[in-house]
């Protein structure tokens, strides 16, 4: 193993040395090109300098020149711009002369035109809101038409309704007072069979309020003992729900617990054998 390690090193110096020597070499190289391209720049700049000279002094001279002709082309132009606006005062006063007579001949013709419009206007106006009105006009009417159609079936329905209701009431009335004779007539003689009709009549009345009472209350109680099941049957519910989120967690946090673990594990290898390494090239070095 010791013979091992020392030729690992010196194949590992053998390597940095080569290494060593063609970064060396790599730099003078470097500093050999860059030398290089600082002469190279400085005899261009020295070349850009003397052509930026010959640029600007040619530069120079082209601007006297066209200072010169743009000075005599002005003078020129401007000889001609005096003789055209002489020219063009002349054409703009006959022009406006013109322009004048021709404005007041086209502003009659123009004011007739519009003059004729605007009465066709108002006129078409006028009559679009007498359209309008009379529109108006006759939705009211037929609305007012349905509207006493209405009004008078309505009527009509309530007085037959009346006449119904006061013939019922008589009719009523009539039968209650034969009734009514028919009662005191008998009341001597029926009136022993009426307190017993009366009194089964009680009776029946009870027995049945009884077992209406108790039927409603045996459904209470069914439907108290429903409840109650359907209760107990929600809270089993629930604790299963809770039991198997609970239960999902524990295989979750156990899990997490496990990766944990595991994770520790390959980082104490780790730290373990980086250690190793790091010994092993102390120990080289």
């Amino acid at each position: 193993r010791c013979f091992y390690d020392q030729k690992i090193l010196q194949k590992t110096f053998g390597e940095w040395k080569g290494w060593w020597t063609v970064c060396r070499e790599r730099k003078l190289s470097l500093r050999a090109d860059s030398h290089y391209r600082h002469l190279l720049h400085n005899l261009i700049f020295k070349a850009w300098r003397a052509y930026v000279c010959q640029q600007q002094g040619k530069r120079n001279k082209h601007y006297v020149a066209e200072s010169h002709a743009k000075k005599q082309k002005l003078l020129r132009t401007w000889q001609r711009w005096l003789v055209y606006v002489a020219v063009q005062r002349t054409k703009h006063g006959m022009q406006a002369v013109a322009l004048a007579f021709r404005e007041r001949n086209c502003l009659r013709v123009s004011w007739a035109v519009w003059r004729r419009r605007y009465y066709q206007t108002c006129m078409g106006h006028k009559m679009n809101v007498l359209a309008l009105q009379h529109w108006a006009q006759s939705l009211q009417f037929r609305a007012w038409l349905q509207w006493r159609e209405l009004y008078l079936y309505s009527q009509n329905d309530k007085q037959k309704e009346t006449r119904a209701v006061t013939h019922h009431q008589h009719w009523e009335l009539k039968r209650c007072m034969e009734a009514w004779l028919g009662y005191i007539n008998l009341h001597s003689a029926k009136k022993h069979q009426n307190e017993l009709a009366q009194e089964h009549h009680q009776r029946r009345i009870v027995r049945r309020c009884f077992s209406g009472w108790r039927l409603s209350l045996e459904c209470r109680r069914r439907m108290h003992a429903h409840q109650k099941d359907i209760e107990k049957l929600a809270a089993r519910i629930a604790l299963w729900r809770v039991f198997a989120h609970w239960k999902h967690y524990v295989v979750l946090r156990v899990e997490e617990t496990r990766q944990c673990e595991l994770a520790e594990k390959h980082y104490e290898h780790h730290l373990l054998v980086l250690q190793r390494f790091w010994n092993r090239w102390k120990s080289r070095l």
